[in-house]
């Protein structure tokens, strides 16, 4: 029987692999999310700076905590809920509040996408992402930070809930409305 590669585990399985001392998947794991998290930062507006400093803490936190880790949710919500925790502790170490929406009902859709053939598509393409950049980082960090939640990480509504620490119901209101003010902000220009 050959033995099993650190990338053809899951997440979770990682995580439980890491635990028990195996460097190799905590590196795999690294490797599978980084990208993503980093741009859950950069996406709440945050500089390069910052987004790099609660990066670190998320990773440093998780290499803490990898002995009480029990899978009881996917790894990227386990994740992305520390993640979310540093985000709160910024915002109030930096004097911002943190506030909650009603309830609602969402459906998101595609938004501008990046497809470039020549020049002219690619100076487009640059001015529609600068135009939607602009436009997320408007959004209340609440609604920004589900829309992210959903577009970039692919999360669920009961796995955003999850992260945010907030009901189902709250999470579904946080995105239709971030869907609603991008589309209004994008349809205006």
């Amino acid at each position: 029987m050959l033995p099993v590669r650190a990338g053809e585990l899951d997440d979770r399985e990682l995580m439980g692999s890491y635990r028990d001392g195996d460097v190799a998947a905590f590196e795999t794991l690294y490797a599978r999310h980084k990208g993503g998290l980093y741009r859950y930062y950069l996406r709440q507006g945050l500089d390069e700076a910052i987004a790099a400093e609660l990066f670190q803490e998320v990773w440093a936190k998780i290499i803490k905590a990898r002995q009480r880790y029990r899978p009881t949710a996917k790894f990227s919500t386990y994740m992305y809920s520390v993640a979310h925790n540093c985000l709160v502790d910024h915002f109030r170490r930096c004097g911002r509040s943190v506030d909650v929406f009603d309830e609602g009902v969402v459906t998101v859709q595609e938004l501008p996408g990046d497809d470039c053939d020549g020049p002219q598509s690619q100076a487009i393409s640059l001015e529609s992402r600068a135009r939607f950049r602009a436009a997320l980082e408007a959004l209340p960090d609440e609604q920004r930070e589900a829309f992210v939640l959903r577009e970039e990480t692919g999360l669920g509504l009961a796995d955003i809930a999850a992260v945010t620490h907030v009901s189902q119901e709250t999470a579904k209101s946080r995105l239709r409305y971030a869907v609603r003010k991008l589309r209004s902000m994008l349809a205006d220009e």
